[in-house]
């Protein structure tokens, strides 16, 4: 099985790339995919194989074999990131590998049917949009993206510092992500008057200070740091009664996501409270941390070592960035997953707009990806 699939993914060698190189010159923002999506639409319809839509560019595509069997799903994220130019002009670009991901999920799909390796169970491609914008897994879900399915696979490309090309892991831990927006509320008054307000910046001042001065395990990876921060009016003079500041919140485990976030709260709550003003705490968006399966994970293992040997595969690899991909473990606690992290010698970094990696990744990760898949229904 491995022999047949290594030989169709070089069959398809070009057209595998092209399809790349076509999605990369596709760049949408998230939940505005429709180019993206109507290409691979295209391309699965040309293969026979019918697609669900789910969203407004959202959509599934499964092979079914004639006999029952499991039900496996591969998730594919399609958005590509927002950047600005010299002149302040947004503009979007393929920095964090969504292309390849969707390039990989449409042929494996593909090179299991025309192997024919789908003979029980059914084969399911979740082609997602907006994963950066943190809502399109949540919207999948709702919209019955994962329904029924007992397993569920991820893929993505990592940067040089993590793994080489020619080598992969079968976990990526990702730790959960939550963007909030504090505002600290006071009172105005003049600024020759001072004891007649509520000074929201110093209020602010402190709730970042108890922010900064947290603490939870440190054998566990976690941050909690502010990103933005506006306060004040045109007017020097008066005593600003309102300062709105974000917080980027990270955590490798959900449980010390809570415990994170409730510090926080109190931080700000305690940080107002000290010069008499208030404190409300608005989560913007949220991911949670990834939870495996150990069985998805063993094998994913076995399809890495069978395509790049022992020597390739790496150990599960622990990472402080995030991915809505755990959202569908947490909608349905049965569901066993796992997630490939693909070396590729991405450079310099994901979410750089000079990022580049080595397409031969596409081919490694096809590979491993039909013939994990192909392990549970074939």
């Amino acid at each position: 099985m491995n022999a047949a699939i290594a030989r169709a993914v070089e069959a398809y060698r070009a057209e595998i790339l092209k399809t790349f190189h076509d999605l990369h010159g596709l760049p949408e923002w998230g939940l505005e995919e429709h180019k993206t999506a109507a290409y691979l639409k295209a391309r699965l319809a040309e293969a026979g194989i019918a697609v669900r839509e789910l969203t407004e560019t959202g959509f599934t595509a499964e092979v079914a074999g004639a006999e029952p069997g499991p039900s496996v799903g591969l998730r594919a994220d399609m958005d590509a990131l927002p950047f600005k130019n010299e002149a302040g002009e947004t503009y979007y670009l393929h920095a964090c590998g969504h292309d390849a991901h969707s390039t990989m999920g449409l042929w494996t799909l593909k090179i299991l049917k025309e192997l024919g390796l789908v003979k029980r169970g059914r084969v399911r491609v979740i082609f997602q949009p907006a994963e950066e914008r943190l809502v399109g897994a949540k919207n999948m879900v709702a919209a019955g993206a994962g329904q029924g399915l007992d397993e569920l696979y991820g893929v993505h490309i990592r940067p040089i510092q993590e793994a080489r090309l020619g080598q992969a892991a079968p976990a990526l831990w990702h730790g959960g992500s939550t963007v909030a927006e504090v505002t600290i509320k006071g009172r105005a008054a003049h600024g020759a008057r001072p004891h007649l307000g509520v000074n929201a910046i110093d209020g602010a001042a402190l709730a970042i200070l108890g922010i900064n001065s947290l603490w939870a395990n440190p054998a566990q990876q976690w941050s909690a740091k502010v990103t933005k921060i506006a306060g004040g009016g045109v007017a020097s003079n008066i005593i600003p009664d309102k300062v709105v500041f974000t917080l980027d919140l990270r955590a490798e485990t959900n449980a010390l996501m809570e415990e994170i976030a409730a510090k926080v709260k109190a931080a700000c709550a305690g940080g107002a409270a000290a010069v008499g003003g208030t404190a409300e705490f608005n989560v913007l968006g949220s991911v949670p941390a990834a939870e495996y399966d150990q069985e998805a994970v063993a094998n994913l293992a076995r399809a890495i070592e069978a395509v790049l040997g022992p020597e390739g595969l790496l150990e599960p690899i622990h990472s402080p960035g995030s991915d809505d991909f755990h959202e569908f473990k947490m909608a349905d606690r049965s569901l066993k997953t796992a997630f490939l992290a693909l070396g590729a010698d991405a450079t310099p970094g994901l979410h750089d707009p000079h990022m580049s990696f080595a397409t031969e990744a596409l081919l490694t990760g096809t590979k491993i990806l039909a013939l994990a898949l192909a392990h549970r229904v074939a």
